[in-house]
């Protein structure tokens, strides 16, 4: 396909508006690429770790998963018009009518369809950068501008029988966006960037409202002007929407201190095809009967579109400051981990990754050559190795951010290093603290680069109690590593880490990829078998179906397990009710 026509003027939901990429994760001036010198560098300004030389990266990857960084597979994939791969856009004149009368701006260009046809799945990734068969595309791309807007959208798509998905940011990675083949109707792509006013901030109160297609980078950088956070800070939050984080029951970073998703909404307004569900934000708690509101929270599109959102904020923290420790291995660090919860240290982030994701983070360090440099890692290495004994083969690391009072933070981190001694831990410093929370902004940048030499890699979550959590993640990448052996895959990537804490237990997210070439078959159907065999071992070893990525597609034959017969029966009669014509016809969780 052109690389040309990779790039879209409008995205997303910020004022300067920077373009990103159709067929890769991000923005259009970022990417992980190798350079003449033959080391990997990250492009672009955006990030710390921008123009930096990695030369590291390449040898881990060549050594570590037999990638060759000489030729990229991208030569063998067919080059060809964009207009080519997708299908005529269907019509339906009365309802394009209705959008021109109210000046509804739209978009039915191949480029604007393809763009809003897909989510983040390295099915649907790969797919577009390989010329695969792209499947249906929505036929229309409209942009609301106001709460009023939505509602005559969705009124006219009721009146005229035609289909609604809601785009936030695009960034799912559960197929949510992924049109029914069987779907006949004109379907329409919702997308709500052009909606990203703050329409109130109450600083006595600590809320605010906003529109729903506002990005968390966006509402940052606004709320950062009054003094005041949101705190909600998932990977993708650069990209993705506040409507986005209740239609998925959204988790961040940062919610040891600030909540997830779904403690953070204290109002919102939804336009279905039934009329306008509103809930206000009078008071810190209602007590109303059950909350039909939970309902709209991991709806994924099922129901409605959220077009307005009252959140509680935070003041802006007066001390944020990073930390490390490196463990002599993983099951000593799960148990502190376990102490941090059971002690409610409770900084706003702490995340233990395994050897594998340890070993790779050391890879991703930017080379610095100066004298100091060298001899301060020399002298650290035979510390770890020869004084304290760890074995590098085992040894991974905790990373830990810390926000709030500069007291606060100061007791914090005093505790956390005395608990983190009590394991056998060695301080890492904030550096690295620092880099590894950093680098997961990075993550679906490096997936892409392994795209372009013949490696295919995705992430996966759930949760569980403490008492299944080293048995879980152990478990699971032994399954893994038997799928890929009775297919005669050798050269593999499988890890995890463990993200967030509860008082009951913990998020983990498994990492997974292969090396591809030569290997027989679709990649990516053996990815999808693979991780569907390692989602049965989750849920046999005690693990939730999704922490916060939600059901879509990809899980949905996992959902009445999940939530019962009964469970499925009550989603349906709310999808019955709400919108009997499957107006909004995404067909997620069932």
């Amino acid at each position: 396909m052109k690389r040309a026509s990779v790039l879209l003027s409008h995205m997303n939901g910020r004022p300067d508006q920077q373009p990103l990429k159709r067929d890769g994760w991000g923005y259009a001036d970022t990417r992980f690429e190798v350079g003449l010198d033959g080391h990997v560098r990250l492009t672009g300004s955006r990030y710390a770790l921008g123009g930096a030389v990695l030369e590291e990266l390449r040898p881990w990857m060549e050594d570590r998963v037999g990638v060759s960084m000489d030729v990229s597979c991208e030569s063998n994939w067919p080059k060809g018009d964009v207009e080519q791969l997708v299908h005529p856009p269907r019509r339906n004149e009365q309802f394009l009518a209705a959008l021109e009368e109210r000046g509804i701006r739209t978009a039915a260009d191949a480029d604007s369809r393809i763009f809003h046809g897909h989510g983040h799945t390295c099915k649907e990734i790969f797919n577009l950068r390989s010329g695969a068969p792209l499947g249906r595309m929505p036929d229309l791309v409209v942009w609301p501008g106001c709460h009023a807007d939505v509602d005559a959208i969705v009124a006219a798509a009721v009146a005229y029988d035609v289909c609604i998905i809601p785009y936030g940011g695009g960034t799912t990675v559960t197929l949510a966006l992924e049109i029914p083949s069987e779907e006949e109707r004109m379907v329409v792509s919702l997308d709500m960037h052009d909606m990203c006013r703050i329409l109130d901030v109450d600083k006595a109160s600590l809320m605010v409202t906003v529109e729903a297609g506002i990005t968390g980078q966006h509402l940052d950088e606004v709320l950062r002007s009054h003094q005041l956070c949101l705190g909600h800070e998932p990977d993708s939050c650069e990209f993705s929407s506040v409507g986005g984080w209740v239609a998925t029951r959204a988790s961040g970073m940062k919610k040891n201190v600030y909540g997830n998703i779904e403690e953070l909404v204290y109002g919102m307004k939804v336009v279905t095809p039934s009329g306008t569900l509103t809930k206000g934000a009078d008071g810190p708690r209602t007590s109303l009967g059950p909350d039909v509101f939970q309902m709209v929270f991991g709806s994924e599109g099922n129901i409605g579109v959220v077009s307005e959102v009252t959140l509680r904020v935070s003041p802006l923290p007066e001390k944020r400051e990073y930390g490390s420790f490196v463990f002599p291995d993983f099951a000593t660090g799960i148990n502190f981990m376990y102490e941090v919860a059971r002690a409610k240290l409770w900084p706003a982030s702490v995340r233990l990754l395994d050897n594998e994701q340890f070993v790779f983070g050391r890879a991703l360090k930017p080379t610095d050559k100066s004298r100091w440099k060298v001899a301060m890692n020399d002298v650290q290495k035979f510390y770890v190795t020869k004084v304290k004994g760890f074995d590098v083969d085992k040894m991974c690391a905790a990373t830990c951010l810390f926000e709030g009072r500069a007291d606060t933070v100061k007791r914090q981190k005093s505790e956390l290093s005395r608990l983190a001694a009590m394991y056998g831990a060695i301080d890492g410093g904030s550096e690295n603290g620092e880099r590894g929370y950093t680098l997961t902004f990075l993550i679906a940048y490096l997936r892409d680069i392994g795209f372009d030499y013949y490696f295919i890699a995705e992430s996966f979550e759930t949760s569980m109690r403490w008492s299944a959590v080293h048995r879980t993640c152990e478990g699971v990448k032994a399954q893994i590593r038997s799928s890929c052996e009775r297919r005669g895959i050798t050269r593999t990537f499988i890890s995890c880490r463990v993200t967030q804490l509860y008082d009951t237990g913990a998020c983990v997210y498994f990492y997974f990829g292969f090396n591809f070439d030569g290997v027989e078959g679709d990649p990516v159907e053996i990815y999808e078998e693979v991780e569907s065999e390692a989602r049965d071992a989750i849920l046999a070893f005690g693990g939730s179906l999704s922490h916060h990525h939600g059901i879509g597609k990809i899980r949905k034959k996992w959902y009445q397990g999940a939530v019962s017969e009964t469970g499925v029966h009550m989603v349906r009669g709310l999808k019955n009710v709400v919108d009997p014509k499957n107006i909004f016809c995404a067909n997620n969780h069932i």
